[in-house]
């Protein structure tokens, strides 16, 4: 008899651990796919706008930054099972091609710009993204 755990139990134990922790919220800024049908949307002189998709199952941690470089940079780690519910209305098939659209974090009122996004995984699946951002 097999003694392993399932992915979904890891997900929910994922979830678990982000309510734990606080539930931060934070915001994933993507360019608006809709565009306008007059002449001037066409040309791309009417600005598409962004959609903003809300995140409430992360954490956030405060990395300390150097002399040189960014003011702040920030570490989220969001569940997975949180950016698998985004994925179908956005019409997106992988949380990898999420993150290259996303534009920006917005987080306590400020916007982050994604420096880098590594998937923590456990027994072969992914639990958790560690994203890395900077103002």
């Amino acid at each position: 008899m097999g003694g392993g755990i399932c992915g979904a139990a890891l997900l929910r134990a994922a979830d678990a651990l982000m309510r734990a922790l606080g539930g931060e919220t934070v915001i994933l800024v993507l360019p608006a796919t809709a565009t306008p049908s007059d002449v001037g949307g066409q040309l791309g002189l009417v600005d598409p706008g962004v959609q903003q998709i809300v995140i409430t199952q992360a954490a956030a941690r405060e990395l300390e930054t150097g002399n040189l470089g960014p003011r702040r940079r920030v570490e989220f780690t969001v569940a997975a099972s949180a950016i698998a519910e985004q994925l179908p209305g956005l019409g997106i098939g992988t949380a990898e091609q999420l993150f290259q659209s996303v534009m920006g974090i917005s987080y306590g009122g400020d916007l982050f710009h994604v420096e880098s996004v590594a998937p923590e995984s456990f027994a072969g699946t992914v639990c958790f993204y560690v994203v890395t951002a900077v103002e």
